[in-house]
This record gives structure tokens, sequence and C-alpha cells, in this order.
């Protein structure tokens, strides 16, 4: 006979491996370099100001 298997933890295994799998699809698909994330932050910095420069003083 063989030994016994406890299969509660092979079905955590498996709920944890399709979860890791999941995960590395979403950052391939909506991930961003932090370089991509720096230039978003730098360009919606300049279009604050831009907008900023434009506002009528009263």
């Amino acid at each position: 006979m063989g030994k016994p298997v406890n299969l509660n933890r092979y079905r955590r295994a498996k709920a944890r491996a399709e979860k890791k799998a999941r995960a590395d699809q979403n950052a391939v698909k909506f991930g961003r370099s932090k370089v991509e994330k720096v230039e978003a932050k730098f360009e919606q910095d300049k279009q604050r100001r831009d907008m900023d420069n434009h506002e009528l003083d009263e």
C-alpha cells in the first residue's frame, strides 16, 4: 500500500498555482515599467502646470 495523501494540500497548491498564473497574465497585460510610470507622472504634472497657468485671475 502507498502512503496516505493529503488532498487538501494538493487542492491548495493547485489554487495557488492558478492564482499565480492569473497574476502573471495581469502583470503582462496591465503592468507598466518604472520608466513609463515616471514619464506618465511627469506628463500629468506638466499638464496640471499648464492648466494652472491659463487660469483667469480675478
